[in-house]
This record gives C-alpha cells, structure tokens and sequence, in this order.
C-alpha cells in the first residue's frame, strides 16, 4: 500500500510540474493544422497545432487556458506524440483514451503509455475526464481527417477543425 501511495504522489507531483511548467506551450507558426478545443463544462479552452512531414507529426504545440490537469495532460500529450506517425499517435489516444475514461483491469496503467501514466488515475474522478481527454480529443480530430491537403501544405495555409459544439 505505502508503494501505491508513494507512486500516488510522484504522479500528482509530475502532473503539478507540467500544468505550472508545460511543455510545447506556444503558437505553432506554419502549422499545417490547427484544431480548437472547449470543455464547457469547466471552461478549458485550447487551440491545437500541428505540423506535419507526410504522416508523420514533425511538431506539436498548444496554446490556451485550463485546469491543471488539462494543462498537464495537454503538455504530457504533446511530448509524447511529437515525431509518431499518424497510425502510431491514434494507437497510442486509444490506449491513453481507455486508461482516462475506464478502471484498469489490472494493479497499474495499461502497456504502452509511458510517462503519461501519471493520468492513469483521472478516471476515478468523471469531471477530470473532460479536462484531460481535451487535448486527446483535439489530436483525434486532427488525425482522423489525415493529413491536410499537400497544396495546402505546399501554400502554407492552414486546415482548421473546431471542437468547440461538441461535449469533449
């Protein structure tokens, strides 16, 4: 029990740390898609960019405002997806999606999720689900429409998708 505690509190701290220190926390300039999120449940608000190289996401940024937990996951996420293919990125928001959004069959955090186990016990409180399936949910949207049109890309302009209708 005093491993599962001492684990309990690495997590919180970790999560702490990259909600007042997030990483990729900037505007993405030459973002091939851009993708804007609201939770309005709570207010978390995030804009999404990508930049691509073929199917692969070559950067990943954030900007906007939201709870700790939405920052932290929004920083952890897009640590973790920066440099996966298009494929590698959707498996990975499956295995994160479940772990956020359902009790573990097991003692820890399914396979696969790395570092962004520290969420892993999010979904013992439903209204944190929201906060940190947001930018989860924004990266989905991006990847499920591919990857933008190469003219597009070629010109510079941007694909936007906005979130901000639906319940996230």
């Amino acid at each position: 029990m005093a491993t599962r505690t001492n684990m309990a509190g690495l997590y919180q701290e970790m999560i702490i740390e990259h909600a007042h220190s997030p990483r990729n926390l900037r505007q993405l300039e030459g973002a091939h898609q851009t993708v804007e999120a609201l939770n309005p449940l709570c207010g978390d608000h995030l804009t999404l960019y990508l930049q691509r190289d073929g199917d692969r996401i070559a950067d990943i940024a954030f900007e906007g405002d939201g709870c700790a937990i939405s920052k932290a996951s929004a920083s952890l996420m897009t640590s973790a997806v920066k440099g996966l293919q298009s494929d590698e990125a959707l498996a990975l928001f499956r295995r994160v999606h479940t772990m956020l959004t359902t009790k573990p069959d097991g003692d820890g955090p399914p396979d696969g999720v790395g570092k962004l186990a520290v969420l892993s016990g999010v979904w013992e409180y439903p209204a944190r689900v929201k906060c940190a399936t947001l930018s989860w949910q924004a990266l989905h949207s991006a990847l499920r429409d591919g990857p933008p049109q190469e003219a597009a890309m070629k010109a510079g302009a941007p694909t936007t998708d906005a979130l901000q209708n639906r319940t996230v």
